[in-house]
């Protein structure tokens, strides 16, 4: 597995959103080594390696079971722990569904399910939960995440009479949803906000080496999530792609880099080779020295612009 890794990066395919092709090779591991010790997603105190299975990728299309539902196959028989989806994400949690079905019975219980809402009111929030859980094939969800947060509207929303959080109150008390999570690639502060508002498990933010240069989220959500506990998963890793593409870094000194700071990153796959090159990854040395974390920071910086085009 290690050797497809050492000879093969991820790169967003033109026209297609997460999806990843060859590119520049990433940092090798030495020859036979284990996958890295699992980390704690902190509180909610579930295992999960550096790099996880994203819900983008050819997962983020409608139409394509043929070619999705064996990416994700590959990647339970990989032994993922962490899988991640959306209801914005097309038909990526009906391929989810049909997948663990295909596997069967024990398949949904071996992965920490993630899912999302992108509505901001009670009943909305509920109506897509409910059909999350009928289209993934589950009774439960291990994280159900307020997604995209971008403005101070749309917490006040959530959290005021009527909001997406009684939806998330009620769920985690009939058991529909066993721990909550936000996310948002837009501005950091907004996280920050969130958190301050409710203890929230989990927050999934932007994490490459671009990120210092504006807007950044290593030095503001972060570093909260971590004072309060909060589990920290990563995305944005390869920056759609264009890290990769312009070969300003490989993608295991991106994903060394992101699961550095993050308990997991999330990565979207278009095949199944890619599946087995990313999971592959998690035998890389981690942590990535801050020396060298440095170093990546200042070559890609001269660009930065065009790899956090995704921030306000």
């Amino acid at each position: 597995m290690l050797g497809a890794v050492a000879t093969t990066a991820a790169v967003v395919a033109a026209g297609a959103a997460g999806c990843a092709q060859p590119a520049t090779p990433p940092v090798p591991a030495a020859p036979g080594a284990a996958a890295a010790p699992p980390r704690t997603l902190g509180r909610t105190g579930a295992q999960v390696d550096a790099v996880s299975l994203g819900g983008e990728g050819i997962l983020r299309t409608t139409g394509r079971h043929r070619e999705a539902v064996p990416v994700i196959l590959e990647a339970l028989r990989l032994g993922v722990r962490y899988c991640d989806t959306a209801p914005a994400y097309q038909q990526s949690q009906d391929y989810y569904g049909e997948a663990f079905k295909a596997a069967g019975p024990k398949a949904r219980a071996q992965v920490f399910l993630a899912s999302k809402t992108h509505a901001r009111d009670r009943d909305g929030a509920l109506r897509l939960l409910d059909d999350s859980l009928r289209r993934l094939g589950t009774d439960h969800l291990d994280l159900w995440q307020l997604h995209d947060l971008r403005e101070l509207d749309e917490l006040d929303a959530i959290f005021g009479k009527r909001g997406a959080i009684e939806a998330v109150e009620q769920a985690r008390a009939d058991g529909r949803v066993r721990h909550v999570g936000i996310t948002g690639h837009h501005d950091p502060q907004i996280l920050v906000e969130a958190m301050r508002r409710y203890p929230v498990d989990t927050v999934l933010c932007a994490i490459n080496p671009a990120d210092p240069a504006r807007l950044p989220f290593l030095t503001t959500v972060v570093p909260e999530a971590r004072r309060r506990g909060v589990g920290v998963i990563g995305m944005k890793v390869m920056a759609a792609g264009r890290l990769l593409h312009d070969r300003a870094a490989s993608a295991g000194e991106l994903i060394r880099y992101a699961a550095s700071h993050a308990d997991t990153v999330i990565v979207g796959c278009s095949s199944i080779a890619e599946v087995r090159e990313n999971l592959g990854a998690r035998s890389l040395p981690y942590p990535m020295p801050p020396a060298e974390r440095a170093a990546l920071e200042a070559r890609v910086a001269p660009r930065a612009g065009r790899y956090d085009a995704f921030k306000a």
